[in-house]
């Protein structure tokens, strides 16, 4: 079922709304109609695709004298997009009205606001007042009477929400958080990012561009893109989750570093990062990783996620297959896990690409959104000027991975230990109050004291550096579609389409 435009076919799923209209007399191209007899109208809203990945909301009108005619296409379209089940028609929405430039309440308010009203879509809005207040909320309000969650924001914003959504799904169900080993219950209520922060690197990987009108219309249509997220656990207690990076070494200091610059805006990264790579850290540490053999593609591969990814789903199978064979009797313990040891600039691990517009390839550009698996990037200590060639690599579209003191892994759980954790055998909390730590051995003369990094979660701190991360294949659930391909045989499409209709 589509509706005809000058030069393209509109699928129903892609319809916004229907409308009567008031016919304006000033309207053009009405001819010889508008002499003849009264004309009725009604106006068809949809969804454009423009360039890189943009869409717009478009709307065409078609008038006729005979009004019966005109009511009973007004009203078969009309069913026609109740019947598009996947609509959401009644959302929770959470805005930060402190994020990025402070803009997410006007963002909503002009651009969003009247694209949910004109597809008839009822919200329950909510302006958060401090940190943790949308998660918070999340765990005290009936979310089963929404169709989809909306967060207002960046990245911080997607993942309270996440937390929040994800966490409520575990308590209802009586899922311990803690237990590292636990099955997640897959949470079914959808979340809409309307990008309005600083980072909007969630977004920008699953619709292919950080644009509010977009993502707005990808929440109308009711897409949805599964998502895979990963757990972080420390001594079986819970840390957090994590979709996007989960950074120790470089990502993790520039983190920490520019949490105390916060005054700077946006530009302490640019501050923070420059200082971290002249430092030049690296850190001890082991990790010990399980393989995720039940992927079909490999980190080095040129196979990006796109929409309907035959990767993604492949490996949803393959893993739902080897679950149901192994059952409850099959031990982690006995799979296979392999250990190194070493000293690392550093460790990445990534469960999405983490494209962004200054790195369009992002940090792995072949990893999946919804495989059950995440790729970990190992960096190795070597001279600045490598480094700086391997982060160079982040921008061009030369294989980042193609050098000797990189190694990259597609893996479904990890751990890591740092040095000195090992060397203390003592709890993690307790070695920040050692007196000394570990002496910077490549400027001994400055004697300079570097006890642990950071994981950078997200955007999010986390001082343990001792942790164990699992990933939970397609935990939730976003209104998006992936990235979609360009397709370049589009006008040819769109010509031959209106050729048939004549």
């Amino acid at each position: 079922s589509c509706v005809h435009t000058e030069n393209c076919f509109v699928p129903i799923s892609e319809i916004i709304a229907v409308e009567e209209t008031e016919f304006n007399k000033k309207q053009r191209n009405i001819g010889r109609w508008h002499k003849m007899a009264r004309l009725h109208a009604f106006t068809v809203y949809f969804s454009k695709k423009a360039r890189n990945h943009r869409w717009r909301c478009s709307d065409v009108t078609f008038w006729c004298v005979d009004e019966h005619l005109c009511n009973q296409w007004i009203q078969v379209l009309k069913e026609l997009l109740e019947m598009q089940k996947s609509r959401p028609k009644q959302l929770l929405v959470y805005i930060n009205p402190y994020g990025g430039k402070r803009q997410g309440k006007r963002i909503y308010e002009q651009k969003v606001a009247p694209l949910f009203s004109l597809a008839s879509i009822s919200t329950d809005v909510v302006i958060t007042e401090h940190a943790n207040h949308a998660k918070d909320n999340l765990f005290e309000v009936n979310i089963y009477k929404y169709d989809g969650v909306v967060c207002v924001g960046g990245d911080g914003m997607f993942s309270e929400v996440m937390h929040g959504l994800i966490g409520r799904m575990q308590k209802d169900s009586g899922i311990d958080q803690n237990n590292p080993k636990a099955s997640l219950v897959q949470c079914n209520i959808r979340i809409g990012i309307i990008p309005a922060g600083s980072t909007d690197c969630v977004c920008y990987s699953t619709v292919g561009i950080s644009d509010p009108v977009t993502s707005a219309l990808h929440i109308i249509v009711g897409d949805c893109q599964p998502l895979d997220v990963s757990s972080v656990h420390h001594n079986n207690t819970f840390l957090k989750y994590s979709v996007s990076l989960l950074g120790y070494g470089f990502y993790g200091d520039i983190l920490k570093d520019s949490e105390k610059k916060r005054w700077m805006g946006p530009m302490r990264y640019d501050y923070s990062g420059v200082k971290t790579f002249l430092s030049h850290h690296y850190y001890e540490g082991t990790i010990a990783y399980q393989p995720a053999k039940h992927t079909h593609g490999s980190p080095r591969d040129k196979e990006s996620c796109r929409t309907g990814c035959y990767i993604c789903k492949k490996s949803e199978k393959q893993l739902a297959e080897q679950q149901k064979e192994c059952g409850l009797k099959h031990e982690e313990g006995e799979e296979e896990w392999k250990v190194i040891k070493g000293k690392f600039l550093a460790i990445n691990a990534v469960n999405m690409s983490c494209a962004c517009p200054r790195s369009p390839k992002g940090l792995s550009p072949a990893a999946h959104l919804a495989d059950g698996s995440a790729d970990l990037i190992l960096v190795r200590k070597c001279s600045r000027f490598d480094f700086l060639r391997y982060l160079v690599r982040h921008t061009n579209q030369d294989d980042q991975f193609d050098f000797p003191f990189v190694d990259v892994y597609r893996v479904k759980c990890f751990q890591f230990t740092s040095k000195l954790s090992e060397d203390n055998e003592s709890n993690v909390m307790d070695i920040g109050k050692k007196r000394f730590g570990q002496f910077c051995r490549d400027h001994p003369a400055c004697c300079c004291n570097i006890v642990n990094s950071t994981w950078n979660c997200d955007g999010e701190t986390l001082d343990s550096s001792a942790i164990e991360v699992r990933v939970h294949c397609q935990l939730m659930k976003l209104f998006a579609r992936g990235i979609e391909e360009n397709c370049k045989d589009e006008a040819a499409y769109s010509q031959s389409s209106i050729e048939q209709l004549l």
